[in-house]
């Protein structure tokens, strides 16, 4: 087909040669011949796009490594461990796994955990600031209020479903767990101080919470009933 349009325009070419519009002829003619030559020929595959991703789950994991205060006199308790976190959409549950080691023998104190404010650990567990409250409401309704626990052979081990989340605005990664000398009065208190953090004592130890793969969670034995 190309050889048939070049012989076209010879015999134009031939016709118009002795016109006065020949060269504006022959303008044209050129033009319409790189157009043609344009069309013809095909868009070569591009092999350099991105290859294709696998959908991600949307599952968001979270770790917390539980030391003592670096306040704390001698003779206090010494706590470590982990919590971790688990929340698989943002319009689901928070599930919370505390696996925590220190605790006397013979324990009969329970003890209340926090999601605290800040995850600043500079000035030991007090530098945490109070208790993540983005809603500005009373305790115990702040979404990291988890509650008291009893130590059990000298560990806490329990899985829980917690009011914070992972995802968005509200997400309390980056903010601090913190585990008090006393129990939660859950509000009941009477007091000021039981409507802001339920008069739950000393800072006994604390934990930044960071993000993490889902290592930590699934090699991790959870709780059973009796524990």
């Amino acid at each position: 087909m190309e050889i048939v349009y070049v012989q076209s325009i010879n015999k134009m070419t031939k016709m118009a040669r002795n016109t006065p519009s020949f060269n504006c002829l022959l303008l044209v003619v050129f033009l319409g011949f790189q157009t043609f030559c344009c069309e013809e020929i095909p868009l070569k595959e591009d092999h350099t796009a991105a290859p294709s991703v696998p959908d991600f789950n949307g599952t968001q994991y979270a770790v917390c490594e539980m030391r003592p205060s670096s306040l704390l006199p001698e003779g206090q308790l010494q706590i470590y461990g982990q919590v971790l976190f688990r929340q698989v959409h943002p319009k689901d549950a928070l599930r919370v796994m505390i696996n925590l080691q220190g605790f006397p023998s013979k324990d009969d104190q329970s003890r209340a955990i926090h999601i605290h404010e800040f995850g600043d650990l500079s000035s030991g567990c007090d530098s945490t600031g109070g208790h993540y409250n983005p809603l500005k409401v009373n305790h115990p309704n702040h979404p990291g209020d988890l509650g008291n626990f009893s130590g059990h052979n000298r560990s806490i081990r329990q899985v829980l479903i917690a009011p914070a989340t992972l995802f968005g605005e509200l997400s309390v990664l980056g903010r601090a767990v913190v585990i008090h000398a006393k129990e939660d009065d859950m509000g009941q208190g009477g007091n000021e101080g039981s409507l802001l953090h339920g008069n739950a004592g000393q800072r006994l130890a604390c934990c930044i919470i960071g993000v993490s793969t889902s290592r930590h969670w699934n090699k991790t034995v959870e709780p059973t009933v009796e524990e």
